[in-house]
């Protein structure tokens, strides 16, 4: 175990490409995706305890989930759980952590990850984070994981790497979910892995990067830095919110800054991105449904069917879809269509009533 090690969890999004499974009042994280008795945030917070003390693990997430992040993680103390006062992407939420983190050990190595991706073979996933942190206590590196890719995915991030004789591989270029064409190009360069949109490194290096790539922003929060871990955190932190910009880390600083590196992994890993990803990991009948739901099955394959306990699902001749009975919204929607969940949300937004169903 390693006393330098902290964590941050990232537990802010809202999922809305698993709408209507994942609301507003319960985003994806927060929900047991995969049947296991957990939810992912649960099981999240669990891989990561062998490699660390339990109060080196911090949580980010909005301040409205900062209850329900709470009464999940019951472990933790109030000071873990960082709660944002508005969504203003990646770059906000790790800064915020680093200057947490800083306070509490300026030698410390950060894991910055996502709660809501599944990863099945643990033991390598732990023995992967404890070799790049490693690399990382030299306070100079920037380190992303990458995962080696098994298929030409169009929904995963690209990263292609400058080969050397070492785990530890320079970073060329990202690439955003290319299109199918160059997505098949890169796979069989054999110089590119997905982005599993997790990274490690030494806190000053990270510290140092928003000085160099995200100015403003490290000025906003070097400002508030000395009333972190004191009674006025929450209202200078929502001073901060109200000044930063919306922006990514990847964008902000990992595409620019010359000292990032990424690691290439074997272990089995999703971002369980979409209902077609939740498809294909859970089990499926003899007819490659997936089913968690009391139903009747008729003439049925490629599916998904999902509900309630006590609430009954007929369905008859469907191929590929999703049929799903959430709270107060029924769905029935071809599966692998991701994008029209993002407008479904899009157009409740706009509806008078619209809310109620977010």
């Amino acid at each position: 175990m390693n006393k330098n090690l902290y964590v941050a969890l990232m537990a802010g999004g809202v999922g809305t490409r698993f709408w209507p499974y994942s609301r507003n009042s319960q985003p994806k994280q927060f929900l047991d995706v995969m049947g296991t008795g957990k939810s992912l945030l649960r099981s999240t917070y669990e891989r990561f305890l062998p490699l660390c003390p339990a109060e080196n693990i911090f949580v980010i997430t909005h301040e409205e989930h900062a209850a329900i992040t709470k009464e999940q993680l019951p472990e933790l103390s109030p000071s873990q759980i960082l709660a944002e006062p508005m969504r203003k992407n990646t770059a906000p939420c790790i800064a915020y952590a680093c200057h947490k983190i800083n306070k509490i050990n300026s030698d410390a190595i950060i894991v910055v990850s996502p709660t809501d991706h599944l990863i099945l073979n643990e033991a390598d996933f732990q023995q992967t984070i404890s070799k790049v942190a490693d690399q990382a206590k030299s306070q100079d590196k920037l380190i992303t994981l990458g995962i080696q890719p098994t298929r030409p995915e169009t929904g995963y991030g690209y990263i292609q790497f400058i080969e050397n004789k070492n785990s530890l591989k320079k970073v060329k270029t990202f690439t955003e979910k290319p299109e199918l064409s160059l997505a098949k190009k890169f796979l069989d360069s054999g110089d590119f892995v997905w982005n599993a949109g997790l990274f490690i490194g030494g806190i000053q290096a990270f510290l140092d990067a928003y000085k160099k790539y995200l100015p403003e922003m490290n000025e906003i929060f070097d400002d508030i830095a000395d009333k972190i871990s004191t009674p006025e955190e929450k209202s200078a932190v929502r001073s901060a919110y109200a000044q930063v910009k919306n922006i990514s880390v990847d964008y902000g600083i990992m595409e620019k800054a010359s000292n990032v590196f990424v690691w290439p992994s074997n272990f089995a890993w999703s971002d369980l991105g979409s209902w077609a990803s939740l498809h294909d990991l859970s089990p499926k009948d003899g007819n490659n449904n997936s089913i968690s739901a009391d139903v009747m099955l008729y003439d049925t394959r490629n599916s998904i069917i999902k509900g309630e306990k006590g609430k009954l699902i007929v369905v008859h001749g469907l191929n590929g879809y999703l049929v799903g009975a959430f709270g107060n919204v029924v769905i029935v929607c071809e599966k692998d269509k991701e994008d029209l969940f993002r407008r479904f949300v899009n157009d409740l937004k706009s509806k008078t009533n619209g809310a109620e169903f977010l």
